[in-house]
């Protein structure tokens, strides 16, 4: 059984017992969370799709950290123009363990 989720812009797939990184959620490590913009589940062989949203489908989850990606740098320049920029970024992730997935049809 999986479910595609909605979270931070971007869609998951995501299945029972699975950690998964998503961009940083504002809670607390421990903290239990739902994800009730569900856009698919399977169960059973049976594929559920929403339009956009499943109604009555909800992901169950545990936040386990907060971490960041290695840093990625960004360098900009115009030849013959002296101008460059140099530019760093790291992302900041939540860590989350996906507990239950529930669709009741």
């Amino acid at each position: 059984m999986y479910a595609v989720i909605k979270s931070g812009g971007k869609q998951h797939k995501v299945s029972e017992g699975e950690e998964i990184l998503l961009e940083k959620i504002p809670l607390n490590e421990g903290d239990p969370i739902e994800f009730p913009e569900v856009l698919a589940v399977i169960k059973d062989g049976n594929l559920n799709i929403g339009k956009p949203l499943l109604d009555g489908a909800v992901v169950k989850g545990k936040i386990i950290n907060h971490l960041k990606t290695k840093k990625i740098t960004i360098i900009k320049m115009k030849r013959r123009q002296d101008y460059r920029k140099k530019q760093g970024h790291r992302q900041n992730l939540t860590k989350v363990k996906i507990e239950s997935i529930s669709y009741g049809s």
